[in-house]
């Protein structure tokens, strides 16, 4: 990084932190800490809850996973404008009638404090983990890119959130949000139009996108019934919308940010802002992937992107065979350049040749072998190495092509994403714990002003422990995968609860308290077996929790009268 890159980032980032902490202090009670004082307009709402979704994870994994498989990922999100619309109706006016300040406190309304604390830990467990993703998923990939020391990087990230979010709880986590969001669409749209510069000038836009068509990167639509497989239509619009429907529904780091609403309308027009442009960001910034590698079509790529993995084999010895098949990799891309430029050459006479198609075909294969055979003796030289490099495909190249200053301002936009997405799984879960474990089970009368103090201490503790969690997790095979594994195990059994408080008035707390411990260890046994793809666990994990929740209703309803007659 060049001097000008460091004082973008810097200036950027401090201008984040600075004004979150100077326009939201000084809250003087918990309406207005963990609420807002229900002050906030619909499209802070709105483009509160897209940051708080929009991670470092999202721009860093995303792309990669594009690069790697195409636009089929994009259905992940085809269920979340249909539960946008569920949580609209349902939710948010009982949520509002009710005046909670937690999801988790109309559970005890509706049932009793045992169910409401269940669902309680459960959040703060899966969000707990998820937080601390948040901070290492950026901070080990650029620690490894740029040479940086990761603990110092997952402390100064966490620290950077830790200041604004403990000082203006929700108000400063929805006030930066904007700011994130101007930043991080900003840099993607920029960064999107220099790798369309960046290509021979014989490929257009629209031969870009039949380079990539040809090489499978294109195939949006999966209308398969593999339950093994991860991202088909199917899975997107069943399993995507009870993870949407549960996240957004029931997780408090999205329900924060629309009980903050003006009214229920605000919070309404906020969800629905939401639903219209999640799938077309998605869809962009997995393109911007598809055109990253439609660039590497036409420029020698690192056989694994990951440069701890070339550091690991030069020490071994495997060296000699991993510089062989790097020269096979540089040899198939020069035959790749030459039969691409040709194939869009042609496209340019409006003429798509099968046999040049069918050579780029072959040719994308063989790289893709002799990237499996890297992966293969990465692994025989440390096998606890991660050989998968996906994480790190869009980071090199903001690196290694993109001009001075741009590289700051990609840098501050995965930065930006992080903080944005902790600072709101911070609010959460101080929130939560206040309010759900806390506050519920004090046994004397406290001001107004010690709750601000807890929730302030909260915060920073729930801070202090996703730092500490980052600094020790592991690598998963891709880290937005491993945010989405992690909810999809939790959520199914959150949300079923929640769908029985709204639709099923027959249930009582007896029977709902124990459906969802006996689901959530189905669900946890179901995930060990990996007999389906992680999605599904959202609908098993709600239907099971609904199916169990009314046999045992029906058992103790039985039991009861038995009891009467005898």
């Amino acid at each position: 990084m060049q001097t000008i890159d460091w004082i973008i980032l810097i200036v950027t980032l401090l201008f984040i932190v600075i004004y979150g902490t100077l326009k939201t202090r000084g809250s003087k009670d918990v309406k207005d800490y963990i609420l807002g004082n229900n002050e906030v307009p619909w499209w802070t709402v709105g483009l509160s809850v897209m940051a708080t979704q929009a991670s470092a994870i999202t721009f860093l994994s995303t792309p990669g996973q594009a690069y790697h498989d195409g636009m089929g990922f994009v259905q992940f999100y085809f269920g979340l404008p249909l539960a946008m619309i569920v949580i609209s109706i349902t939710f948010i006016p009982i949520y509002h009638r009710l005046k909670v300040y937690t999801a988790y406190e109309f559970l005890e309304q509706r049932f009793d404090l045992k169910t409401r604390s269940l669902a309680a830990v459960l959040f703060l467990i899966q969000r707990g983990l998820s937080t601390g993703i948040t901070i290492y998923a950026p901070a080990i990939i650029l620690s490894s890119i740029l040479g940086w020391n990761l603990t110092l990087l997952n402390i100064i990230i966490g620290a950077l959130v830790i200041i604004y979010t403990v000082s203006g709880g929700t108000n400063a986590v929805n006030v930066t949000q904007k700011h994130q969001m101007f930043v991080i669409m900003s840099g993607m749209i920029i960064a999107f139009f220099i790798i369309m510069s960046q290509l021979p000038k014989e490929v257009t836009f629209s031969n870009a996108l039949h380079v990539a068509g040809a090489n499978d990167k294109m195939n949006i639509l999966d209308f398969s019934f593999d339950l093994k497989s991860r991202y088909t239509f199917w899975s997107g619009i069943t399993g995507g919308f009870f993870l949407a429907l549960s996240y957004f529904g029931t997780d408090q780091s999205q329900v924060g940010r629309y009980l903050s609403g003006k009214s229920i309308r605000e919070s309404q027009l906020g969800l629905v802002f939401n639903a219209l442009l999640k799938v077309p960001m998605q869809f962009f910034i997995l393109l911007t992937g598809v055109m990253v590698f439609v660039f590497f079509q036409f420029q020698s790529a690192p056989i694994n992107f990951n440069p701890n993995s070339k550091v690991i084999v030069d020490k071994s010895v495997y060296a000699g065979e991993y510089a062989k098949l790097e020269d096979k990799l540089e040899e198939v891309t020069t035959d790749k350049k030459e039969f691409t430029l040709q194939y869009a050459n042609q496209l340019n006479e409006n003429y798509d040749n099968e046999t040049l198609k069918h050579k780029i075909v072959a040719l994308g294969l063989k790289e893709k072998d002799l990237r499996d055979q890297a992966k293969d003796i990465i692994h025989k030289a440390d096998p606890t190495a991660e050989t998968n490099d996906k994480d790190y495909v869009f980071i090199r190249f903001v690196l290694d092509y993109l001009p001075k200053g741009l590289v700051g301002l990609l840098i501050a936009v995965i930065l930006s994403a992080a903080m944005s997405s902790t600072a709101s799984g911070l609010n959460a879960l101080a929130s939560t714990t206040v309010i759900d474990i806390y506050k519920r089970n004090l046994k004397t009368e406290k001001s107004e002003a010690h709750f601000v103090k807890a929730s302030k201490g909260f915060t920073l503790f729930w801070g202090i422990v996703a730092i500490i969690f980052a600094c020790y997790g592991t690598l998963f095979e891709n880290l937005i995968q491993f945010v989405n594994i992690i909810g999809s195990v939790f959520y199914g059994t959150i949300l079923g609860i929640f769908l029985v408080a709204f639709y099923l008035k027959y249930i009582k707390a007896k029977a709902i308290f124990y459906a969802a411990i006996l689901c959530q260890l189905s669900v946890f046994y179901i995930f060990w077996l990996d007999i389906v793809s992680f999605l599904w666990l959202n609908i098993i994990g709600a239907v099971l929790t609904i199916v169990l929740s009314l046999l045992l209703q029906f058992f103790y309803n039985r039991q009861e009268k038995i009891t009467i007659l005898s």
